[in-house]
């Protein structure tokens, strides 16, 4: 009987740690209330620690208030508009032969932390096809050699 008591204890004390102590992963990244009553906050770019890119903060205001928040830059081609911009892209436009790219267009979605962001943007990628050589430190055999 006594084991049987402890055995309940125990599970229940450790439902209750999983319960109090776990944090929502949806929630992680969002801005911590400090007990104001304030709505209408705006945030800025999210600022890279180091580089142009990865880990760093973001800082919001709202009438005399002010906090920071960890964000992230992305480190690819998404980095010069920013994650907190997402785009609705269309589809590759032709291979222009004299810049060897194609380019598409995106209309702004949505904006997240309010952040300004510009309504179409413009991104290319080399054209298919065409290849960077890459040259091997082999040596062929032959003759001479």
């Amino acid at each position: 009987m006594r084991a049987a008591l402890l055995l309940l204890l125990l599970v229940t004390l450790i439902t209750i740690q999983t319960v109090a102590g776990g944090k929502n992963k949806k929630e992680k990244n969002k801005p911590a209330d400090s007990g104001s009553e304030c709505s209408d906050w705006r945030y800025g770019n999210c600022v890279p620690s180091n580089g142009d890119c990865g880990a760093g903060f973001r800082e919001g205001s709202c009438d005399q208030q002010t906090k920071k928040m960890k964000c992230k830059v992305p480190c690819n081609w998404k980095k010069d508009f920013g994650a907190d911009c997402k785009y609705r892209f269309g589809s590759w436009g032709e291979c222009d032969p004299t810049s060897g790219s194609r380019t598409r267009t995106g209309t702004l979605k949505r904006a997240l932390y309010n952040v300004q962001c510009q309504q179409t943007i413009s991104v290319s990628k080399p054209c298919p096809g065409i290849t960077k050589t890459k040259t091997k430190g082999k040596k062929r055999k032959g003759k001479g050699n």
